[in-house]
């Protein structure tokens, strides 16, 4: 009993900047063998070079919509207040939500998806809040599942998926907030 508290507690010390969970990787397109590094599509300060991305499995709700598709994701930490809660969760029991544009709808229920598994080896974590991973190396990834069912597997997961007809003003409401959040292709978002 004594080696398995030591152990959790070990588990619980573990270094942040490593991954601990499954990486992964969705993609529209299918039969992908190798992910070569590329330049980021956003400024990060800590990224210097091609790379290649991955999010970790508490996140992956975040990506599991077509890859253009605008969207804001958020959920509460300790550091979230009452206030926001209330204007933002509600009564939802999910802990975590996701947003998108109503004119997305058709487009989410008709785009078949690739979920690629990635080894962790060569991963860093870049952004804890986002889930965010990087490899400056090429990585061949483990395996490939297909989402044909893009609502069905959100909503298998702890999360609660609304739709709006603009997300202007919601992320930028989102963005002032106490919450942890994602803003996701927001330049595509109706104006």
């Amino acid at each position: 009993m004594h080696f398995i508290k030591k152990w959790a507690m070990l588990l619980n010390h573990q270094d942040s900047s490593k991954n601990y969970n499954r990486l992964f990787h969705i993609s529209e397109e299918p039969g992908i063998s190798i992910f070569e590094p590329r330049p980021s599509p956003s400024h990060f300060e800590n990224i210097s070079g091609d790379v290649v991305f991955a999010i970790s499995d508490r996140l992956l709700h975040n990506y599991l919509l077509p890859r253009d598709c605008p969207r804001v994701t958020y959920y509460v930490t300790e550091q979230t207040t009452e206030a926001d809660k209330d204007r933002f969760i509600g009564n939802s029991g999910a802990g975590h939500i996701v947003i998108v544009e109503s004119g997305w709808h058709r487009r989410i229920k008709e785009t078949v998806l690739y979920n690629y598994e990635f080894p962790q080896d060569n991963f860093t974590l870049i952004d804890e809040c986002a889930g965010y991973y990087i490899s400056y190396k090429p990585v061949i990834p483990l395996s490939v599942t297909q989402v044909d069912d893009i609502m069905g597997e959100l909503l298998s997961r702890n999360i609660e998926l609304r739709f709006t007809p603009s997300l202007i003003k919601l992320a930028d409401a989102v963005s002032k907030s106490s919450l942890n959040f994602s803003i996701i292709r927001l330049r595509n978002a109706v104006k």
